[in-house]
């Protein structure tokens, strides 16, 4: 028994499973945040618009009846009647829509945040390195510190010059390429106005003769 406790505590004391119950309990929570930016702030705006451009007062208006139905006094009945509910399968496809773009925003958001968080992290672990070499060489730590900061100085300024060189080689590339274009629409258009005057006295020629 006490053997069979042991192995219990250590199965919920494993990280992996305390990570686990910690992601099922933010994500019953997170879940409930979506739902409700989806559906009392967001829905309510994208189903006014659509019933607005489709002539209706709401989506659950939509139906197209393909045999109706009346009860005992005469009126139109919805359960005794055969129809597509268009209104339903919009809201279904509004919802999912909403959910998957509130969803990816987050998650962009999250993503986006990690990769500062994991530059920062091989920025700080470079500069940990290179201080250690530097101390080892017999520099103190501002010293070496100090260092490190003028090569990364150095570094990021080299980078920058090779950026405007390479966007100048470009722009030189782009102009060479217009003024190339330009000069063969000059010859074509020059060409053509040769065969045009050609084709002129060759019919002036002809006329004359005639």
């Amino acid at each position: 028994m006490k053997s069979f406790f042991g192995e219990f505590k250590k199965f919920i004391t494993r990280g992996n499973v305390l990570d686990l119950a910690v992601g099922v309990m933010v994500g019953g929570a997170f879940t409930a945040i979506v739902n409700a930016l989806s559906n009392y702030i967001l829905k309510p705006l994208i189903n006014w618009l659509l019933a607005l451009l489709l002539g209706k007062d709401t989506l659950s208006e939509l139906f197209t009846f393909l045999k109706r139905g009346y009860d005992e006094n005469g009126a139109l009945s919805l359960e005794n009647s055969i129809y597509i509910d268009w209104g339903a399968f919009l809201n279904a496809v509004v919802n999912f829509l909403l959910l998957a773009f509130v969803l990816f925003c987050i998650v962009k958001a999250i993503n986006k945040f990690s990769e500062m968080k994991e530059k920062a992290r091989e920025e700080y672990l470079t500069e940990k390195a290179a201080v250690k070499k530097y101390r080892g060489e017999g520099l103190k730590r501002s010293e070496a510190r100090a260092r490190y900061a003028a090569e990364l100085a150095r570094e990021k300024a080299e980078q920058a010059e090779e950026k405007r060189l390479e966007e100048e080689r470009a722009a030189k590339a782009r102009e060479e390429e217009e003024a190339l274009a330009a000069q063969k629409k000059a010859e074509e258009e020059a060409r053509e106005r040769d065969n045009h005057k050609l084709l002129e006295e060759i019919r002036d020629l002809l006329r004359d003769r005639g």
